[in-house]
C-alpha cells in the first residue's frame, strides 16, 4: 500500500498537467473500481476546472471549479501515466507489469492544455469519488480520519492526549488512522528506531499520570516530521512501485535504519545489537533489541 511520501510523490507528478487545466474529455473504461464511480462521474468532470491537487493523508483531493472535489486513491497498485507535449512520465511506477489498454487503464483524463492523465489499476483496490467542498471534512472517507502528521497540529502534546490510557501497542496506535492519518508501516518502524521506542510498549507510556507529554512524546512528534519530510524529497521509499516526477527511482531506501534489515547490524554508533523482527497485526515490525528497550518509555 502506497504510504504518504508516495503519494505525496504522485501528487507533485500530477499538479503541473493538471491544476489550472479543465477536464476537455473523460473517459470512464468500466462501471466501478474497489466501489462503483459516483453517478454521472464523466458528466460532473467534463468542462470543470482544476483549481488545486492536494492530498489528505493517502488521498489525492483535486478541486474543481464546479465546488465539488475529485477524491482518489491508490488503493495497493494505482498509478497515474502523464502524457503531454510528447513525452511521457509516470509519477507512480509499478513492479507490476502496465496492462494493455482496456485491460487496466480504466480513466482517462485529456485535459485542456493537451495533457493527457491515465489512471491504471491491476488490481482494481483504487477509487475515485467526488464531494461538494464544504462536504469534505465530513464526508465518510474523512469524517473519522485523524490529524496529519506533516501539519502543525502533531505534537508532544497531541500524541500525549491521543494515546492516554491506552494500553495498545506503541506502533499500532501510530499506524491507526483515526488518531494520525497517513502515516504507514515503513515509516513508523524507522521512526521509533530514531527515537528509541519498542514498538510493543504500550501507548499511553507517552504521557505521564497527569495527562503531560513525555521527552520521548515530543521527540517522537519531531522524528516523525523528520522521516516523512525526508521521504518526501527523495521521492518515496517503496522504489519498485513508485517513482519520482521524471520516473526516476527515489533514494529515501538507502537511508532506511532499521526497516527490512532484519538479521542485520544495527547502525547507531558503537551498538552491539542485531535488527529484529516481530509480527504486528499481520504487519513485520523491524527494531533494534538493544536501542529500543521497553524500559526507555516507562
Amino acid at each position: 500500500m502506497p504510504e504518504l511520501p508516495e503519494v505525496e510523490t504522485v501528487r507533485r507528478g500530477l499538479e503541473p498537467a493538471m491544476v489550472g487545466a479543465r477536464f476537455t474529455r473523460v473517459v470512464q473504461r468500466r462501471p466501478d473500481l474497489r466501489f462503483p464511480f459516483p453517478k454521472a462521474f464523466t458528466e460532473r468532470l467534463e468542462g470543470q476546472e482544476v483549481r488545486a491537487l492536494g492530498r489528505r493523508a493517502k488521498y489525492l483531493l483535486a478541486d474543481l471549479s464546479s465546488g465539488e472535489v475529485l477524491i482518489m486513491h491508490l488503493g495497493m497498485s494505482g498509478r497515474f501515466l502523464v502524457t503531454q507535449g510528447g513525452a511521457t512520465r509516470m509519477p507512480g511506477e509499478f513492479h507490476h507489469e502496465h496492462g494493455g489498454l482496456g485491460a487496466h487503464d480504466h480513466v482517462v483524463f485529456q485535459l485542456s492544455n493537451g495533457a493527457s492523465v491515465t489512471y491504471n489499476d491491476a488490481r482494481r483496490f483504487g477509487f475515485m469519488d467526488l464531494v461538494p467542498r464544504s462536504e469534505i471534512e465530513t464526508c465518510k472517507h474523512f469524517a473519522e480520519m485523524g490529524i496529519e502528521p506533516l501539519g502543525n497540529e502533531l505534537s508532544g502534546e497531541t500524541i500525549a492526549n491521543l494515546f492516554a490510557g491506552k494500553r495498545t501497542p506503541l506502533k499500532a496506535a501510530l499506524l491507526d488512522q483515526r488518531l494520525i492519518a497517513g502515516l504507514g508501516n515503513i515509516y513508523v518502524c524507522e521512526a521509533l528506531f530514531r527515537t528509541g521506542l519498542h514498538p510493543e510498549a504500550p501507548a499511553g507510556s507517552l504521557a505521564t499520570k497527569s495527562g503531560e507529554p513525555t521527552e520521548k512524546a515530543h521527540q517522537l512528534a519531531e522524528v516523525i516530521r523528520d522521516v516523512l519530510s525526508e521521504a518526501v524529497e527523495a521521492g518515496g521509499s517503496t522504489l519498485r512501485d513508485h517513482a519520482q516526477v521524471d520516473g526516476s527511482l527515489g533514494y529515501f531506501q538507502h537511508s532506511f535504519r532499521v526497516y527490512d534489515r532484519e538479521g542485520e547490524p544495527c547502525v547507531t554508533p558503537e551498538c552491539t545489537g542485531t535488527v529484529e523482527r516481530l509480527v504486528q497485526s499481520g504487519r513485520s515490525t523491524f527494531y533494534c533489541p538493544v536501542c529500543q528497550k521497553r524500559s526507555r518509555t516507562r
